[in-house]
């Protein structure tokens, strides 16, 4: 179980420090888009073999709920998540997200792009995808997603990847960036899928 618990934090470490390090160094938001869906891609290459590289605790809670994660897992990953993500941002000391539009507004479009992002992850996990394109499709899906929705929220999508950012740089909203995503993550679950009617 540790080996999994080390898996998450150092796929969550290394979100943050490629995001939000990419932040740090002042790069456009295509850019940084890009960084952080290559985070997220390198983090399942390497890591989904061990943990399944959730990197994130709406996701971690979203599996659990769906029986997919044992649910005494699921405390030990949403803390070596959330702990790789704040060392992350000790070191980087960049990328708080803040919202630019109105409350409803940003509770709305966190809870909509996690639900997207969850529901990408379970329709490739049905799918029995390879590890390349498992990676790559969810990496994509959260370059696009933080992109699109960057400049109106910073497009968190995880709790994690917010907590140790805005927490370092005494940012706040975190009740927004904590269960705005997890609210989401776990609507995906109810979406029937498209595999779910074939036999």
């Amino acid at each position: 179980m540790w080996k999994r618990y080390v898996a998450e934090f150092s796929g969550t470490f290394l979100l943050v420090l490629l995001g939000c390090g990419s932040i740090a160094l002042g790069w456009s938001p295509l850019a940084t888009s890009i960084s952080f869906g290559f985070a997220v891609f390198t983090a399942i290459m390497i890591f989904q073999p061990i943990s399944g590289a959730h990197i994130n605790p709406a996701v971690s809670i979203a599996f659990a709920a769906k029986g997919n994660l044992e649910r005494e897992a699921l405390p030990g990953y949403i803390i070596a998540q959330c702990i790789g993500g704040w060392v992350a941002a000790l070191i980087v000391v960049a990328g708080p997200t803040t919202p630019s539009v109105s409350t409803t507004q940003s509770w709305g479009i966190e809870i909509a792009i996690t639900l997207l992002l969850m529901y990408c992850i379970h329709v490739l996990v049905r799918r029995k995808v390879n590890l390349f394109f498992l990676s790559f499709g969810v990496g994509l899906m959260v370059a696009v997603l933080a992109f699109l929705a960057g400049e109106f929220t910073g497009a968190s999508m995880n709790p994690a990847r917010t907590l140790g950012p805005n927490i370092v740089n005494g940012e706040g909203n975190l009740i927004l960036y904590t269960v705005a995503p997890v609210i989401g993550a776990v609507l995906a679950n109810f979406i029937p899928e498209p595999l779910d009617e074939e036999t």
